[in-house]
């Protein structure tokens, strides 16, 4: 299956903001841009009659959000192969059936008409939560997306060694030349006096020390395919979702993983993700990663 980035777009600021950053995200990867406008206009305003030249509204504005967007592609990066279709599919079902066949899913934040305070809209929520491939929610404001830190930023968790979250974060920071900011939370357990024998011996020695084996197992595969690619580790005490939000702010792209049960239908991202893709100051990709609903410890 050829690689491509897909792009949704609706016509709002978000969904503009979210193209240019998939246009560059494709010159990058040297992927084909797919640009999609889901619409469901024939439902509400019906197939109009042959004998009239007219166009219904709602057809005219779903192909003129397509046409424009690959239009503002076109004039960002020209000589990127593109294609441009308008889905007649809800928004959330059209882009999680091209998640089957993109390499890559990228959206806006918030989409038309969603409540300014909103921190994630809709779509969004329910692409990143369901979609077989890779999704990357474009967040931050101008001036935070036209930053250029050099840096990709990766949680890394006990579950994650050689996962799909650490393969794509090592490829991201390989195609952009970028330090990858390797970051690994532990916390003290709770029901543990001050005193215990593990408190008085090591303390927090004793976690950094498990966290840096950690890290070694989690990152050997892909470290060893991407040599080039500058890591910075990270082995802090508190809870992950706030590390990597506040991190967020010096980084080109978030990366996290989503470890979700194959078979089972719902939204299931965890705190992690959740937290970021509502409050992280840089676009943030959601690797998914499959496990059987078997493992009922896997949590």
């Amino acid at each position: 299956m050829e690689s491509r980035l897909v792009v949704g777009v609706d016509g709002s600021d978000s969904s503009r903001t979210a193209l240019d950053w998939a246009v560059d995200e494709a010159v990058r990867h040297a992927f084909p841009l797919r640009i999609v406008h889901a619409s469901m206009w024939e439902r509400y305003e019906g197939v109009v009659p042959a004998r009239t030249t007219d166009r219904p509204s709602g057809q005219v504005l779903a192909e003129n959000i397509a046409g424009t967007a690959a239009e503002r592609a076109r004039r960002r990066a020209p000589g990127l192969a593109l294609t441009a279709d308008v889905l007649a599919e809800d928004a959330s079902g059209a882009l999680l059936r091209e998640g089957r066949e993109g390499t890559i899913l990228v959206v806006g934040s918030r989409g038309r008409g969603e409540f300014a305070g909103l921190l994630l809209g809709s779509v969004s929520l329910v692409v990143a939560a369901r979609a077989p491939c890779p999704v990357i929610v474009v967040r931050g404001d101008r001036q935070a997306l036209e930053a250029r830190h050099e840096r990709v930023l990766l949680g890394v968790g006990e579950h994650d060694v050689d996962s799909p979250a650490v393969r794509f974060a090592f490829q991201e920071a390989a195609v952009r030349d970028a330090e990858l900011d390797i970051v690994h939370t532990w916390r003290r357990p709770a029901h543990e006096p001050a005193d215990h024998l593990l408190m008085r011996r090591a303390g927090a020695a004793y976690f950094t020390e498990g966290a840096s084996e950690l890290l070694d197992t989690t990152l050997k595969a892909a470290a060893a395919e991407h040599p080039q690619v500058r890591l910075r580790r990270s082995s802090v005490e508190g809870p992950a979702h706030t590390m990597l939000t506040e991190r967020s702010s010096a980084a080109d792209l978030l990366v996290v993983g989503a470890r979700r049960r194959d078979g089972l239908v719902g939204l299931e991202l965890g705190r992690v993700a959740h937290r970021a893709l509502h409050h992280a100051s840089c676009p943030v990709a959601v690797v998914p990663q499959l496990r059987s609903v078997t493992m009922e410890g896997d949590q």
